[in-house]
């Protein structure tokens, strides 16, 4: 095996000589040299292996909040990763250059885990997200970055489908802070249609998330103009997540825009990324936000009791701080939901992108 091949536990052997990858739902039986679909892992040597493991398709630096979460750590900068490929086959992807790329020379840089550690200290970051393309695929390359971070106190992000199986994902939201988790409709026929993929094991995950991890967690959907965007579908996922997730799961509701193989629907109109937070708010969902569109009121923070600006945003950048050290409403003193330093971020909206060689220096 090459230095970037390693071995994989999440498989089992098929009596016909191929071997099945227990990673995803997705089950892919694969013959010897055939790769599953997300293009990372393969059948080599007569085992199920990792091809990626130090190789990513870039960093950057970012604020905490383009993940998007805006209840862990506002206004802190994260250094974001990915590799190459996913589980899932959007015809939607905004990401599509690196998650749908089946080729090497995507993973142009050379990253070890201890250099992603250190280069989140160097620059100063709180976290370390994993992202751009679904990091449950690079499973164990993510969970060695995650533990060389919290060695140093950084904190592990995972921007995911949160398409995966009990075991796996059990293993891997145990090195994970925070969590924003794509919960891309709430039908199954656009699932199947769209994402190739099923509902039900995205619910799992969220209910396993919520339920039994102290693993922070927010929502994103792409609202998508006439496929995942109508009062029924938006009344019951936002009813849904209430009464199985809790009111205070924050849920944003982001602008689609023409992208990779689903070119024919329009972008979709500010009003209804409102009308989203609206029927959010009707059901109880005490943080809705709207996203990929310039709107302070719709990306801002409000207490849940009084209604007081908890924390002003536009374009991911903070204005007004009415919180105390511990979180608190500054106006009535109610715990707002989320992790908060005594001081907020100040790190802005403009990406950094890094070449990790220029600011990994080893202690």
């Amino acid at each position: 095996m090459s230095q970037t091949t390693i071995a994989t536990q999440y498989w089992h052997r098929l009596d016909d000589g191929r071997v099945q990858c227990d990673l995803c739902p997705r089950a892919c039986q694969l013959k010897a040299g055939q790769q599953g679909l997300c293009f990372v892992r393969a059948h080599q040597d007569n085992a199920l292996v990792l091809t990626s493991y130090g190789r990513s398709s870039g960093f950057c630096v970012d604020p905490i909040e383009k993940k998007p979460l805006n209840h862990f750590f506002p206004g802190t900068p994260v250094l974001s990763f990915g590799t190459a490929g996913c589980n899932l086959t959007c015809k939607f992807c905004q990401n599509w250059d690196m998650s749908k790329s089946r080729q090497m020379d995507t993973l142009a840089h050379s990253a070890t885990p201890q250099a992603i550690a250190d280069a989140a200290v160097q620059l100063g970051c709180r976290s370390v997200a994993y992202t751009y393309n679904d990091p449950v695929i690079f499973h164990e390359y993510a969970i060695d970055v995650a533990q060389a971070c919290a060695a140093q106190g950084i904190h592990s992000v995972a921007v995911t489908a949160g398409y995966v199986c009990e075991r796996p994902r059990a293993e891997f939201f145990r090195y994970m802070q925070a969590a924003n988790v794509d919960l891309k409709a709430f039908s199954e026929a656009f699932y199947v249609k769209l994402t190739g993929g099923h509902l039900q094991p995205v619910l799992d995950t969220l209910l396993y998330l919520r339920q039994e991890t102290q693993v922070w967690l927010e929502l994103t959907t792409l609202l998508i103009p006439g496929e995942n965007d109508s009062d029924a579908e938006l009344h019951a996922m936002t009813q849904w997540v209430v009464e199985h997730l809790g009111a205070d799961v924050s849920m944003h509701f982001t602008a689609f825009h023409p992208d990779w193989k689903l070119l024919d629907k329009p972008r979709t109109p500010p009003a209804t990324l409102s009308r989203a937070r609206q029927i959010a708010q009707q059901n109880g969902v005490r943080y809705a936000y709207t996203g990929n569109v310039q709107d302070r009121s719709g990306s801002s923070t409000y207490c849940h009791q009084c209604g007081m600006l908890l924390i002003e945003r536009e374009w991911f950048v903070l204005g007004a701080w009415h919180l105390d050290a511990q979180g608190r409403c500054l106006s009535c003193g109610a715990r707002c939901a989320g992790h908060f330093a005594a001081q907020p971020g100040n790190w802005g909206a403009q990406p950094l992108p890094v070449r990790l060689s220029d600011w990994h220096k080893p202690f």
